[in-house]
């Protein structure tokens, strides 16, 4: 990076240059100004004087409004700015242009499964329906692992427990009763799962038999269930658990990787951990490999409604009509009284570790989250794991936490995750791959073994298109069983966080 330039200024209406490396003070800048201080990478440099309450552009839109005069050169950051008032124009659907058809069909070789849907992963679960059952559906996991009980069954890929800390304690009625059997229902239906085994205690609120007669869990080949009370206590339910995650097992081993177009493929778009360079370069150069799966008539799933706040009217105008646009705004205002009713706001994210890679303020984190979703019409806005039931690029309401939003995600059917991180990130979301691309040159040195893709070399030069192909080409190779880094570290085992919401009693 020594011979690019220390700054850059993003788009002509920006009153900000956004600095490639660290900047020492006294250096000259693009538009023939010096920098008055030290400058750290990722972060914003004063293009001109500006006056106290001004607002700042980057990308060309508002990110904020000073709070203190800045002369051009200054560090421009929390300490002169902030939130500000701000309005958008929503303009429904005037930005909605259909993408061309790819040329030619891309293909992976996935696990093709009676709903019509395609595994990428071919694993047994164990799904609990409330936290009384997460350490024996566990136990049942470690039983079968230490018979060794996969060794006969080379086309299984492994056995997930799935745990969490809910299910009882909850009204049975109402939105947090429904956004948890949305989710357990959706990794119910994963195509990465071969076969499953439902395991819980018998009391709780969230009613294996409800799942099953209201989600049609009844493929008795593919799914199996039982309760820690009924089967008579913890061993009885782990000794009789081993024997039907080996019938499981046999079913699910007939499963073998065959051709798939890669209209298949769902993939889920994430950001974590994000810094002054995703926006720049992870996030769209992952825009750009959501197009090509879109163009190939795939399906890429954005999220994380509170990481879109201040820059929503960039999907409402892609939207393909305008009830779909205005389901993106009634989000918005879900979440604001959402954030309000438990004494938040909307710009407590950025988090501190956002701020020390650059961002200031959820406008600008917003601007830089949104570009992973490219340029294709969003077709659809979900509900957290409701299923996707249409092609192209959609949207689906999730929290900012990132395990949350992957669960989601998974539940709605993505059978592959990509995401970007700017500040690190070592998180993996069985029973789905995920791909890790690093934003920066030196996210990509120090953690390369958590990392699967630099997007650093864009500020070398590397397109966005390249990179973006790059990532596409990944994503094939990897939903045809390639290994990821999170994959290959084991992660998976703790990332599946329920969306909780309501009161717990």
């Amino acid at each position: 990076m020594t011979d690019q330039p220390f700054a850059i200024c993003l788009h002509e209406a920006d009153n900000v240059l956004v600095a490639l490396r660290a900047v020492p003070a006294g250096t000259g800048l693009p538009g023939g100004i010096t920098a008055r201080e030290p400058i750290p990478a990722g972060h914003k440099i004063a293009l001109r004087d500006v006056v106290a309450g001004e607002a700042i552009l980057k990308y060309g839109q508002i990110i904020g409004t000073t709070t203190a005069a800045i002369p051009a050169g200054a560090h421009v950051h929390v300490q002169n700015l902030g939130m500000g008032a701000h309005k958008q124009d929503y303009a429904f659907g005037t930005a909605a242009k259909p993408l061309p058809a790819a040329e030619t069909e891309a293909e992976f070789f996935g696990f093709h499964r009676p709903s019509g849907r395609v595994g990428t992963r071919n694993y047994l679960g164990i799904l609990t329906s409330v936290n009384c059952a997460g350490s024996v559906a566990r136990f049942i996991a470690e039983a079968a692992q230490r018979a060794d009980l996969l060794a006969e069954f080379p086309n299984v890929d492994g056995i997930v427990p799935i745990v969490h800390g809910s299910g009882c304690g909850m009204s049975g009625k109402g939105e947090g009763y429904d956004t948890l059997f949305r989710t357990l229902a959706g990794y119910g239906h994963s195509a990465n799962f071969g076969a499953i085994l439902m395991v819980g205690l018998g009391c709780e609120v969230m009613q294996i038999p409800d799942l099953i007669d209201r989600k049609a869990l009844k493929d008795s080949a593919r799914f199996r269930y039982m309760t820690i009370q009924h089967e008579g206590g913890t061993k009885a339910t782990v000794d009789k658990g081993l024997g039907l995650l080996r019938d499981l097992a046999g079913e699910a081993n007939k499963a073998t990787r065959a051709p798939a177009s890669a209209r298949h493929l769902v993939l889920g778009m994430q950001c974590g951990g994000s810094d002054g360079y995703s926006g720049i370069t992870a996030n769209p150069a992952l825009g750009v490999a959501s197009d090509l799966l879109v163009r190939h008539g795939g399906t890429s799933i954005l999220s994380e409604t509170s990481e879109i706040y201040g820059a929503e009217h960039l999907l409402t105008r892609r939207a393909v009509d305008e009830g779909t646009g205005r389901k993106i705004v009634d989000l918005i205002e879900w979440w604001e009284d959402y954030t309000a009713r438990n004494f938040g706001e909307m710009d407590n994210n950025p988090s501190p570790g956002n701020k020390r890679g650059g961002l200031t303020t959820i406008l600008e984190k917003s601007l830089g989250a949104v570009a992973k979703g490219g340029s294709a019409p969003l077709s659809g806005v979900y509900k957290f794991a409701e299923p996707i039931d249409r092609a192209g690029f959609v949207f689906m309401d999730s929290p900012g936490y990132d395990p949350c939003s992957v669960t989601g995600q998974t539940a709605s059917g993505a059978n592959l995750i990509a995401f970007t991180t700017g500040r690190g990130s070592v998180s993996g979301y069985q029973p789905v791959p995920g791909i890790k691309i690093a934003s920066n040159p030196d996210l990509w040195r120090r953690m390369q073994m958590d990392m699967d893709v630099n997007c650093g070399d864009i500020l070398d030069g590397v397109s966005l298109e390249a990179k973006g192909q790059e990532i596409f080409d990944l994503m094939l190779r990897v939903a045809s069983g390639e290994e990821t880094k999170s994959e290959a570290q084991g992660f998976g085992a703790v990332e599946f966080v329920p969306w909780q919401i309501g009161a717990v009693m």
